[in-house]
């Protein structure tokens, strides 16, 4: 059962299984808006109604959707549109939730959002590990082809739309926006020189609008209510609700739907229960492995966009990790470190040397052989990697390494002085949190 201090829009109905199927979701008004929109909405009608939202993008960066699809040039050339589902970092897991009991949300907000950008041709590059949601989706978007959503003439509206589910890798770096399109294109997955930006020269060279699942999923709910509904909720710079994934030291992980701006402390100690008994939070993800750490001093700012970014992190995925008094920062640090390092293509030297390095030189300082000085190193590479690569995978690594050895370095030179902790295993922690070793 639904918490009663969210706010489920996306997540309504989420409980009944019956979602998952055409006639489930139909019983719940789904479609209603697709067919409004193509048969008495023009382009320029939902592309207007998308950006007067103020929907920003669920994924990470922030940015209006709305103002991203109407970058597409206008003109009879091939437009795509791809659904970015490649959920892999380390704390995300709400779009894993939305595909998997609402697929056919996230299939009308692809349609409408086609619409908007003038799209024929779109794409789901779905997480490889997603084996289970892939499934589901493949199932939704047959049983939307024969109801005569997607495919040839949709709705006797002289539109077409073909919607293809595409199974990745398992590669992180496929989540960036231009890698996903090289994987799509069946090419190894790495970031592209921007410019050009994939709204003018994206997959097979035409324009291309990229958005995530919960990003689009919000897309029929728009258009049906309008975007003064969407933007009753939420704060002016943030509106909306968001679906945000908690875990780490917490007692009831999972995700929950709120309206942006929420506080902070709200969203970990009240609907997420708090750290276990005589348990203290020491530090927190706000957006996934990928943001910097905020400290409990952090815990009454509200949960937005601007709030967050204000306190030198970011929202991010929304995503919340949360580190209690059992965890050690420097091996967190590590263990973050090491991802990003795998995970890195080695396309650019700030991200293939500065995540080796970065790596080696923590590792000096879990086993006690490094000395203060060497935390100065590691924050003078961090500033060095960040802005400084193709995409930010190598930002993604250094912000958050940088913001634990800035707050925390008391406890980095404790370990260092002490020879190495023994590194504490969080039950349930997410791998980001996990042992270093």
């Amino acid at each position: 059962m639904a918490d009663p201090r969210e706010t489920r829009v996306l997540l309504e109905h989420a409980e009944d299984p019956a979602l998952r199927t055409i006639d489930g979701y139909r019983g719940y008004g789904g479609y209603a808006t697709l067919e409004k929109a193509y048969r008495e909405m023009e382009q320029d009608e939902v592309l207007k109604e998308l950006e007067d939202s103020g929907l920003r993008g669920r994924g990470g960066a922030g940015f209006s959707m709305g103002k991203k699809a109407s970058f597409l040039p206008r003109g009879e050339m091939a437009k795509y549109l791809c659904c970015n589902a490649d959920e892999s970092e380390p704390g995300a897991f709400k779009d894993r939730e939305l595909m998997q009991r609402n697929p056919h949300q996230l299939i009308e907000g692809i349609a409408i959002a086609a619409l908007a950008a003038d799209a024929g041709h779109a794409f789901i590059f779905i997480r490889g590990e997603y084996a289970e949601q892939a499934d589901i989706l493949d199932a939704a978007v047959a049983e939307a082809y024969e109801a005569g959503y997607l495919g040839k003439d949709i709705l006797g509206c002289r539109r077409d739309l073909e919607l293809v589910v595409h199974r990745g890798a398992g590669a992180y770096i496929c989540g960036e926006e231009t890698a996903l399109l090289d994987a799509l294109e069946g090419k190894r997955g790495n970031p592209r020189l921007k410019p050009p930006f994939p709204a003018v020269q994206g997959l097979y060279g035409g324009p291309t609008l990229i958005n995530n699942v919960e990003t689009l999923s919000n897309v029929p709910k728009i258009v049906a209510n309008g975007a003064e509904w969407f933007k009753g909720f939420g704060t002016e710079q943030s509106p909306g609700t968001k679906v945000v994934s908690i875990s780490g030291g917490v007692r009831r992980p999972g995700n929950y739907e709120v309206e942006l701006g929420i506080p902070t402390r709200e969203l970990i100690f009240g609907l997420a229960g708090g750290p276990e008994p005589g348990h203290e939070i020491k530090a927190f993800y706000p957006g996934g492995s990928s943001s910097p750490v905020l400290t409990p001093a952090e815990l009454d700012l509200p949960y937005s966009f601007e709030a967050m970014g204000e306190a030198g992190s970011m929202l991010g995925s929304g995503s919340i990790i949360v580190a209690d008094d059992r965890v050690s920062i420097p091996h967190m640090a590590l263990r973050t470190a090491r991802f990003y390092h795998h995970e890195s293509c080695g396309k650019c030297a700030p991200c293939r040397e500065g995540t080796n390095w970065t790596v080696k030189m923590l590792e000096r300082v879990v086993r006690g052989e490094a000395t203060p000085m060497d935390l100065d190193i590691i924050s003078s590479v961090q500033q060095n990697i960040i802005g400084h690569c193709l995409c930010v995978l190598g930002d993604s690594m250094a912000m958050p390494v940088s913001a634990m050895v800035n707050k925390f370095r008391d406890e980095f030179e404790r370990v260092i002085a002490e020879a190495g902790m023994p590194i504490a295993i969080v039950q349930g922690a997410p791998e980001a949190l996990g042992a270093a070793t």
